[in-house]
């Protein structure tokens, strides 16, 4: 009989098994999955199995922890025939098909009979779910939440009121929430900050490395620390004692041991650090005493470190933005340096040498350290001003005033050294600054060359303890007497810097005084004497938005409370090199009262009263004095006028008659 019984008949039974052999067990079994051996050879053609809700033909299962769907898949990607779990009523058991339902044959005895039950594993064990070809569920959409945090009640509690859309009757309750947990935060930020201050304060007992059993520290004293510089001493023990040296003098009255002084540990701790990080010792004494104690270890670490490299975009030849796109399709990583430059970028690394690029040969950019940019910035020079850089190679700063001018008035660059004025035109016709002259003189002669700029830029040659990290030999080469010959040079050409500045100027009138140096004897000393010998300048804000504070009180010495508008910058605390900024303003300088005057004038007849007494003739003495001044010139290197003879020889007659 044809039909569509006929047509998806069940094939031939598999052969029985032997009854003498021992049944496997149907425990391995899992996923509510009958065993290969006991089932017929799925085909092509079987039919598909049905299910049925009948509960008397519903047999029991253990149930499984997991309620979520699986459709087991066979090998070639199709379904085995057993039920998906979800399909059916009950959620927390799984019902078995009934095996009158399947088309069998009568003398398949394994497959008659009362239905076994299946060991599904127990609740402790994970059960692997396939994947799930079918329809997925919304729960196994949502993402789970893995860590949970004590913000989620209330974050449970706020969810209808921050899920939904801001409304005129909700946006009070929103603000007042946003308040209260803001005040929550900064109550606990407290609560950690002083947690953090007070288990500071217990690990100064123990520290890193050390325990009840390690070796007690030792100070030594003045002898063995002679005996110690001898030799070569161990890097590690150098370090230890550091260490410790630190920790006792952040609390001295504590930790210091009986019958030592603090000025002890001092010492100890400068000989150490000129040894560890191959100072001598007067210039390590000189940098420590500037900082406290721990924060002057952590200036000499980051003397070690190079700074990041920066340049600095040309604006007369393109944007920021266009040259940072070229730069990164170049395989170039950099970023803007901050917010306080508009035309500055750091760069990470790069594929390509930064000094070869198209864009550099070009003159798109400045390879120029990012502290260099502060004095520019500090001046703020106007376009259709007259600007003088008195000490301006190798051209990073002098072409950036050229770009903030716009190629607009005309600045004169001026170096000293005349075999450094190449590479200064190097850069100023490879950035296309238009509006440069380049001159070379003494710094200490412009007053006389060329006067009356709008705006000055001194950067005075220092001694470079700020630029460490770029020039190691600066550890060694330096001596008491090289501070005190450049302090000198530094005082004199800050004067000659407010000489030539305008006080008339309708824009400008400012002096910047700038060094790489970050010694008091070459920053705070040098101004506060160019604010005593010329009174008719003061210090103005720089105008930087960050950097610290100059001295006003160091070891004695005062300088003038204007000196604190000055500003210092370090290299671990701004990561760029150690630099110092002051801004003068040169005013007019007062005349002289009309009582002041009649009391000059009376001094002075006073005093050719006397000198009448005493017997000095300054007719007599003309002829010393010209000498004198001869000899003056001569010193300095200037032309010296011809000797009249006969004027000379006359008077000498004269006064011998």
């Amino acid at each position: 009989m044809g039909g569509r019984r006929t047509k998806y008949k069940q094939g031939p039974p598999a052969p029985l098994r032997n009854p003498d052999e021992t049944r496997p067990s149907t425990k391995k079994l899992g996923k509510r999955k009958a065993n290969v051996d006991h089932e017929p050879e799925a085909t092509a053609n079987s039919p598909s199995k049905k299910r049925t809700k009948d509960p008397e033909k519903v047999s029991k299962i253990k149930p499984t922890p997991t309620k979520e769907k699986s459709t087991p898949l066979s090998e070639e990607g199709e379904s085995d025939g057993w039920e998906v779990a979800s399909d059916l009523e009950d959620v927390d058991g799984f019902a078995a098909d009934s095996l009158d339902d399947l088309d069998i044959d009568e003398d398949d005895d394994l497959l008659r009979g009362v239905p076994e039950e299946l060991d599904l594993g127990s609740d402790d064990e994970e059960v692997e779910l396939l994947p799930q070809k079918g329809r997925k569920s919304k729960q196994a959409e949502r993402p789970t939440k893995i860590i949970p945090t004590a913000s989620d009640e209330d974050s449970d509690d706020e969810s209808d009121n921050e899920d939904g859309p801001i409304t005129g009757k909700n946006i009070e309750s929103r603000s007042r929430a946003l308040d209260e947990k803001a005040a929550r935060e900064a109550e606990l930020d407290i609560e950690e900050m002083q947690n953090a201050a007070f288990e500071g304060s217990d690990e100064d007992i123990d520290m890193e490395g050390e325990g009840e059993d390690a070796e007690a520290f030792h100070l030594p004293t003045a002898e063995e620390r002679a005996e110690e510089k001898e030799h070569v001493a161990d890097v590690h023990v150098v370090q230890r004692r550091m260490r410790e040296c630190v920790r006792v003098l952040g609390n001295f009255s504590k930790l210091g041991a009986k019958g030592r002084l603090r000025s002890e540990y001092v010492d100890q701790l400068v000989s150490d650090i000129a040894s560890y990080y191959g100072y001598n010792d007067f210039l390590a004494e000189k940098l420590f005493q500037l900082f406290s104690v721990s924060e002057a270890i952590e200036f000499f670490e980051a003397n070690e470190v190079s700074r990041p490299v920066t340049i600095r975009t040309n604006t007369l030849k393109t944007r920021r933005r266009d040259l940072a796109q070229a730069l990164i399709n170049r395989g170039v990583n950099l970023e803007p340096i901050g917010k306080w430059t508009n035309v500055g970028l750091q760069v990470f690394e790069s594929s390509v040498p930064i000094g070869a690029t198209p864009e550099y040969l070009s003159g798109h950019y400045m390879l120029q350290a990012a502290s260099s940019f502060l004095p520019v910035i500090a001046l703020k020079p106007q376009p259709n001003e007259r600007i003088l850089d008195m000490a301006s190679a190798p051209g990073g700063k002098t072409t950036h005033i050229a770009a903030l001018l716009q190629n607009t008035g005309i600045v004169f660059a001026n170096d000293a050294n005349k075999a450094r004025t190449k590479s200064l035109t190097a850069n100023v016709h490879r950035l296309g600054c238009k509006n440069v002259i380049v001159c070379s003189y003494d710094g200490r002669e412009f007053p006389k060359v060329m006067g009356g700029f709008d705006r000055v830029l001194l950067d005075a040659p220092c001694s470079g303890t700020g630029v460490i990290s770029k020039d190691s030999s600066v550890k060694v080469n330096k001596s008491e007497r090289d501070f005190h010959l450049l302090s000198h040079l530094q005082k004199q050409l800050i004067l000659c810097a407010i000489d030539s500045v305008s006080p008339d100027s309708k824009t400008g009138g400012f002096l910047v005084y700038s060094t790489c140096s970050v010694t008091i004897d070459e920053n705070e000393a040098v101004v506060d004497y160019a604010l005593r010998k010329r009174p008719n300048v003061k210090l103005v804000d720089t105008g930087l938005g960050f950097g610290r504070d100059g001295f006003t009180k160091y070891r004695g010495k005062s300088f003038h409370p204007s000196v604190k508008l000055t500003k210092r910058f370090y290299p671990h605390v701004h990561n760029m090199d150690g630099f110092y900024v002051a801004k003068f303003k040169v005013e007019r300088r007062a005349k002289i009262k009309a009582g002041t005057q009649e009391a000059q004038s009376t001094n002075a007849v006073d005093a050719d009263e006397q000198q009448e007494d005493v017997g000095f003739d300054s007719e007599e003495d003309k002829v010393f004095i010209e000498e004198g001044k001869r000899i003056q010139l001569k010193a300095k290197g200037l032309r010296v006028p011809r000797r009249r003879q006969l004027d000379i020889a006359g008077k000498a007659v004269k006064a011998a008659a």
